[in-house]
C-alpha cells in the first residue's frame, strides 16, 4: 500500500513541478515560436505516458498485493494487449514526430529575401562575415586561412572584396529582416546557439551548415557554443545585437571590408621591398 501511494505522489509531484515551475525558457526574440510549441507538445505527450505507466504500476501494486490463499494467473502472451500497446505507441510517436517534421521543413526553407551572414568558429572565438554593397558573399576556402586572412576569403573573387569582416567582435543584425546563417568551423566541432533565437546548428569542419531566423526584438543576446570543443569551451561566448534599421546602418558603415583589411598589408609589403632594394643599391 505504501509503495502504491508513493508512486501516485511521484506523478502528482511531477505534474505540479512542470506546471508551477519558475524555470522556463528565456523570452523568445525570433520567429521560431514553433519550436517552443513543439517542445510543449512533446512534454505533454511524454508526461501523459509517464503518468499512465506509473499510475498503472501503482494500481497493480495495490490490486495484486499479496493475500493469503490467492494465486497469480500466469499469462506469458496476450495478442490483444500487444496489439493495443503497439497501436498506442505508434500514435504517440507519430504525435511527437509530426510537429517536429513540420517545423524542420520551415527551418531549412529559407525565404528568398533573406540576407546571408557567415559565422566562422574556431577555438575559442566567433567571427562573422557580411555581404557588402553587392549583396553577395565571396567564396572562401580553408586552405587560404592565414594570419592576414583568418576567414579564408578568396582574394581572387571580386564578390569578396567588399565583404564586411567582423573578427572576434560583436555581430549586429537588423530587426524584422530574415537572415540565413552560414556556419563554418576551421578546427573542431562547434555549435552556434543563441537561446533567445531558439535556432541552433552544429558546425562541422569541411562543411557549411545553415539555418535561418528573423529577429523580432531589439537587444543584446549572448552567443553560446553548444558543442564541447575543448578546454576553452565554457569561455567561447559572443554577442549578437539586434538593432533598429538606422542603428544597424550606422554600425555597418563603421566596419572594415576585406579589401580594406588586406590593402594596407600589401602596401606595407611593397614598401619593405622598396627599402630592401634601396639598401642593395
Amino acid at each position: 500500500m505504501a509503495i502504491a501511494l508513493v508512486l501516485v505522489l511521484v506523478v502528482i509531484g511531477s505534474v505540479l513541478f512542470h506546471v508551477l515551475s519558475p524555470w522556463w525558457w528565456t523570452p523568445i526574440a525570433s520567429n521560431w515560436g514553433y519550436i517552443d510549441s513543439t517542445l510543449v507538445v512533446t512534454f505533454w505527450i511524454t508526461g501523459a505516458v509517464f503518468s499512465a505507466v506509473v499510475l498503472f504500476m501503482a494500481y497493480c501494486v495495490y490490486r495484486f498485493r499479496h493475500k493469503e490463499g490467492q494465486k497469480a494467473a500466469y499469462e506469458p502472451e496476450s495478442r490483444k494487449l500487444e496489439s493495443w500497446l503497439t497501436l498506442i505507441t505508434a500514435v504517440g510517436v507519430a504525435a511527437m514526430l509530426a510537429p517536429g517534421l513540420y517545423v524542420w521543413k520551415q527551418f531549412v526553407t529559407v525565404p528568398k529575401d533573406a540576407t546571408e551572414v557567415e559565422v566562422v568558429a574556431q577555438q575559442w572565438q566567433w567571427s562573422f562575415r557580411l555581404p557588402g554593397a553587392d549583396g553577395k558573399l565571396g567564396t572562401s576556402n580553408a586552405r587560404l586561412i592565414n594570419s592576414d586572412n583568418p576567414l579564408g576569403i578568396n582574394p581572387e573573387d571580386p564578390n569578396g572584396q567588399d565583404d564586411v569582416v567582423v573578427e572576434a567582435a560583436d555581430l549586429h543584425l537588423p530587426i524584422d529582416k530574415p537572415v540565413k546563417m552560414l556556419l563554418r568551423s576551421i578546427d573542431v566541432l562547434h555549435d552556434f546557439y543563441v537561446p533567445e533565437f531558439r535556432a541552433k546548428m552544429d558546425m562541422v569542419p569541411g562543411m557549411v551548415t545553415y539555418f535561418w531566423f528573423t529577429p523580432t526584438r531589439t537587444g543584446t543576446f549572448e552567443v553560446l557554443c553548444a558543442e564541447l570543443c575543448g578546454t576553452g569551451h565554457g569561455f567561447m561566448r559572443g554577442i549578437v545585437m539586434v538593432d533598429t534599421a538606422q542603428d544597424y546602418t550606422t554600425w555597418l558603415q563603421q566596419q572594415s571590408t576585406f579589401a580594406q583589411l588586406t590593402g594596407p598589408a600589401k602596401v606595407g609589403a611593397l614598401v619593405e621591398k622598396a627599402k630592401a632594394a634601396a639598401k642593395l643599391e
